[in-house]
């Protein structure tokens, strides 16, 4: 499989991201590197759930790692404060890579040597699993009144595409899919959404206030609800 698409040309599949990596990674015993780990959720969820060997999540803010860093029941995980264009470890270290939602956010400049680095730290056969957003639905068109990142996904994608025509990944599969995000209040979109610690969207009162008039109408007895779609690239490390 060689062929990779910015957008489903059949539709998605209704799936959890937790499905698609149950369904196509190897988990068992393997050295597992998750780069962009955010508040640590997925890192969590994998080191749980799967028979790994050791799970290494890395992250670039560094508010949010020094909280990383006080997690303390999650004992086959270590925390690392780095960006993927230099991942402090060895050649051939790890079995799988994954990046949910995080290689939009490298800076352009240094997403084509993240993939090199991915391919240093794989060993032989590895895979690196990476999930992004689809710039479409009706959650993006509230995202890209205060950030839009059409540029920056695409930027991603081509930076993939070329990982595998220049040959140093191989396309094992392209899977579409959409899944639920939730939010109970406004608020919580704040704080996850406009308001992170890892960026500054330069959200002014009327811009605030534009936002929150475009979010409201989704909101219900139990929060705001919204079908995302997402594009999984799964490469192998070329021999």
């Amino acid at each position: 499989m060689t062929e990779m698409h910015l957008k489903s040309p059949t539709g998605y599949r209704d799936a959890t991201e937790i499905d698609i990596m149950r369904e196509v990674l190897p988990f068992d015993k393997a050295d597992v590197l998750e780069l962009g780990c955010g508040r640590a959720r997925w890192t969590r969820t994998i080191a749980e759930r799967f028979p790994v060997n050791s799970v290494t999540a890395t992250e670039v803010d560094r508010v949010q790692h020094e909280k990383n860093l006080a997690i303390s029941d999650l004992p086959r995980v270590n925390f690392v404060y780095a960006g993927a264009e230099d991942i402090p470890l060895p050649d051939a270290s790890m079995d799988i890579v994954i990046m949910l939602k995080s290689l939009h956010h490298v800076p352009v400049p240094l997403m084509e040597q993240g993939l090199k680095e991915i391919h240093r730290v794989l060993r032989p056969d590895g895979l690196a699993y990476f999930s992004e957003p689809v710039y479409e639905g009706e959650f993006n068109e509230i995202l890209r009144l205060f950030n839009d990142e059409k540029s920056v996904r695409q930027a991603a994608f081509e930076t993939l595409k070329k990982s595998v025509t220049g040959g140093g990944f191989i396309l094992e599969q392209e899977i579409f899919f959409q899944s639920v995000s939730e939010f109970g209040s406004f608020t919580e979109f704040e704080e996850r959404i406009l308001f992170p610690s890892h960026s500054d969207h330069r959200i002014d009162e009327q811009l605030h206030e534009k936002v929150r008039r475009a979010f409201e109408p989704y909101l219900g007895a139990h929060g705001a609800r919204f079908i995302n779609p997402h594009r999984v690239d799964l490469l192998r490390k070329a021999a």
